[in-house]
C-alpha cells in the first residue's frame, strides 16, 4: 500500500487575514477565464467560518456590488448575505445582471466598486486563494471533450491534488448520474449530461460555497430531480450555495429562500416557506421581472 504524500492542510481563513501568501496556484486557460486552482486534501473542507465572532456569520456576504459595462450600469448597489446552509435561488429577467454577479462573487469578473467577503476574509486581500473555497458552473460547461467524463474528473482531481482521486471521482459520477457513460467522450453527450457533469466538476474538491448559474438548463425531468436532490443534500451539508433560474417554480421548490434582482438592484428577499407559487408570481410581476 502507498504511502500517503505528507501535504500541509489549506490554510483556514481566519489564519489568512494578517498576510496573504498565495500556495503556488495552478492557473487553468479556459475560452474567456481563468480559473485559480490550489491543492486541497481530500474529503477535508476548511470551513470559511470564523465560529469566535457569531454563531451563524455568512458564508456568502456581499454589499454594494456595483458594475458597469461601458456606459452601462449592470449593478447598482446589491447586497446579499448566505449563511451556511442556505440555499438561494436568484430570479432576475434577461439582462438583470445575474451572471454578472455570480461571476464577481466567483472571482472572475472584477467589480467596479462593494465589498465581497467569504467566511469574514475579504476577497480584495486574498482572491486567490478564495477562489479554491469555491464551485462554480457558469453557461459554458469547461469540460474536454475529447476525453471521457471519467478522465475529465480524474484531469481535474489531479489538479486539485486530490489524495484518492478516484474513490473521490466514482462518488461524484454516481451523484450526478453519470456512472453508465463514464467511459464515454464528453463530445457524445448531450446538453444536459454535459451540464451534469460540469456540476460534477464544480462539487469535485467538495466546496463550502457553490454558484450555479442556471444549472437547470437542458435537463429533462429526471435529471432535475437529480440536481433538486443534490441542491438538497449539499445545503444540508453546511454549504452556502447560490444558484440563478427562470424557472419559478424550481426556486420555490429547491431553494431555502429567494432573492429578486431587477434593475441591477436586489429588489425582494423573502423565504420560500412564507411563499406558494401564485404568490411567488405575484411578486416576481411586482418587481417588474420576466415571467
Amino acid at each position: 500500500m502507498k504511502k500517503s504524500r505528507n501535504r500541509s492542510k489549506p490554510k483556514p481563513f481566519v489564519n489568512i487575514l494578517g498576510s496573504y501568501r498565495s500556495p503556488g496556484e495552478i492557473a487553468l486557460f479556459f475560452p474567456l477565464v481563468f480559473i485559480a486552482i490550489s491543492p486541497l486534501r481530500p474529503y477535508e473542507r476548511t470551513y470559511l467560518v470564523a465560529k469566535t465572532v457569531t454563531d451563524n456569520p455568512p458564508l456568502i456576504r456581499v454589499q454594494n456590488l456595483t458594475k458597469r459595462f461601458d456606459t452601462k450600469r449592470i449593478l447598482r448597489g446589491v447586497n446579499l448575505a448566505v449563511t451556511e446552509g442556505e440555499v438561494v435561488a436568484l430570479l432576475g429577467g434577461n439582462g438583470a445582471g445575474k451572471t454578472t454577479f455570480m461571476r464577481i462573487v466567483a472571482g472572475l469578473l472584477k467589480a467596479d466598486r462593494g465589498e465581497i467577503e467569504l467566511g469574514g476574509v475579504p476577497m480584495i486581500r486574498a482572491q486567490h486563494e478564495l477562489r479554491r473555497y469555491i464551485g462554480f458552473v457558469g453557461h459554458a460547461p469547461l469540460l474536454y471533450e475529447h476525453l471521457s467524463a471519467l478522465e475529465n474528473l480524474l484531469f481535474f482531481a489531479r489538479l486539485y491534488d486530490l489524495q484518492e482521486p478516484m474513490a473521490r471521482v466514482e462518488a461524484v459520477l454516481a451523484s450526478v448520474d453519470l456512472w453508465r457513460r463514464r467511459n464515454d467522450l464528453v463530445r457524445t453527450y448531450s446538453r444536459g449530461m454535459q451540464q451534469r457533469l460540469a456540476i460534477g466538476r464544480a462539487i469535485l474538491h467538495d466546496p463550502p460555497i457553490l454558484l450555479f448559474d442556471e444549472p437547470d438548463t437542458g435537463l429533462d425531468q429526471k435529471s432535475s430531480h437529480m440536481l433538486q436532490r443534490l441542491l438538497r443534500h449539499l445545503g444540508a451539508h453546511q454549504r452556502a450555495i447560490i444558484f440563478s433560474t427562470h424557472n419559478l417554480d424550481r426556486a420555490l421548490t429547491w431553494a431555502d429562500s429567494i432573492a429578486m434582482l431587477a434593475d441591477g438592484v436586489m429588489a425582494q428577499r423573502v423565504s420560500t416557506a412564507d411563499l406558494n407559487g401564485e404568490a411567488l408570481q405575484q411578486l416576481h410581476l411586482a418587481v417588474g421581472m420576466e415571467a
